[in-house]
């Protein structure tokens, strides 16, 4: 059994949503190394600067100031370097227009932030378990919006 870290990091300019998903990263099973940034600017500046250091997962706000999540996801997917990081979209809104233009995009997942925290913990770790290869090889609009 491996015991490697999942690699996390979670971009998102609210800080009690950043308090409350490192919380609720802490509470689940998963073992997880987690980095945290404020908006596109600081997460795609560190990717950039890491690349021989990738996440396992990113969860991308989408309203954030400097650059948002729409343009820090267009940004990563015309970087060779960074197209294959796995993107959780992780978002208050549920816009069918951010759903499709996220999708569209090259995101992997939306998930809508759940207003309770159990929900959270559960969604979250719902994400953190899910067979990637799995999920993204059937990936379609219908998978794409996360639903417990």
């Amino acid at each position: 059994m491996s015991t490697k870290k999942l690699s996390i990091i979670l971009a998102d300019d609210d800080e009690d949503d950043r308090l409350l998903f490192e919380l609720a990263v802490k509470k689940i099973n998963v073992p997880t190394e987690l980095l945290m940034f404020k908006n596109g600017v600081e997460v795609i500046e560190h990717l950039r600067d890491n690349r021989k250091n990738l996440p396992d997962i990113l969860f991308l706000d989408l309203n954030m100031p400097n650059k948002n999540g729409l343009e820090s996801l267009k940004e990563m997917k015309l970087d060779p370097g960074l197209e294959g990081i796995t993107v959780v979209i992780y978002s208050t809104s549920s816009s069918e227009k951010d759903v499709e233009s996220t999708f569209l995009e090259g995101a992997n997942i939306y998930i809508k932030k759940p207003s309770d925290f159990n929900q959270l913990k559960k969604t979250i770790e719902k994400v953190l378990t899910l067979d990637w290869q799995y999920h993204t090889s059937l990936l379609n609009r219908e998978n794409f919006l996360f639903r417990l």
